[in-house]
């Protein structure tokens, strides 16, 4: 594929769930995973059951935010890394023309969708609402510099994820704990003994009473 970093996922459509943004107490950008959609996001933002809560869900192009694994050297992964984080930045701009600023933002996401939205945070370092790693961690691979310029000033961070989870090792997300906690970040880190790949009732109850 031959592509920029700005025209792979922009112009992906974006599905919106709950009131209108100039209607909504907070706004959560919801980020899907590999081989996912947008609408399986809106179907989370569904069981979260928080009505004054609007959902913007990206779609990926291709159903994919970057194509080899967070792992990986992250050259390998461009541009489609740069369009994916584009893609939240863009986003979070618009909201705030909106009247929503970062402080009323969450960021969400799930596996893959999951590590952009800790790497989104990490990059771009204000107070958000929220910021939520489902099954995700920081993206690059082992010994990559975490030296993240800024503070995240006390945003809630959640990470939930299995200790045995295939494509998510417990030390990443550990990592990645500790890194936000540098950073400033108040975070909650849950650790499901023998999990899936998948989000949990607990993780869901956790998001919920975050956002609410």
């Amino acid at each position: 594929m031959s592509a920029t970093a700005t025209d792979l996922h922009d112009s992906q459509p974006v599905l919106h769930a709950g009131p209108a943004l100039k209607d909504a107490r907070l706004a959560v950008i919801a980020i899907h995973g590999r081989g996912a959609s947008a609408d399986d996001m809106i179907g989370l933002a569904g069981e979260l059951q928080l009505h004054d809560v609007a959902f913007l869900a990206p779609q990926a192009a291709n159903n994919t935010w970057y194509p080899h694994s967070f792992l990986t050297p992250m050259e390998r992964n461009e541009p489609w890394l740069s369009s994916a984080l584009a893609r939240i930045r863009g986003l979070v701009a618009m909201l705030a023309t909106e009247g929503i600023d970062p402080a009323r933002v969450g960021v969400l996401g799930f596996s893959q969708g999951g590590c952009l939205a800790l790497e989104y945070a990490a990059r771009h370092p204000k107070v958000y609402a929220a910021v939520v790693g489902l099954s995700g961690g920081l993206i690059g691979p082992p010994g990559t510099p975490r030296d993240y310029p800024g503070s995240l000033d006390g945003t809630p961070v959640f990470l939930g994820c299995s200790d045995v989870d295939q494509h998510i090792p417990i030390e990443r997300v550990q990592e990645s704990a500790a890194v936000m906690k540098g950073m400033g970040a108040a975070v909650d880190l849950r650790i499901y003994e023998g999990m899936g790949h998948t989000v949990n009732r607990d993780e869901v109850e956790a998001v919920r009473a975050l956002l609410r």
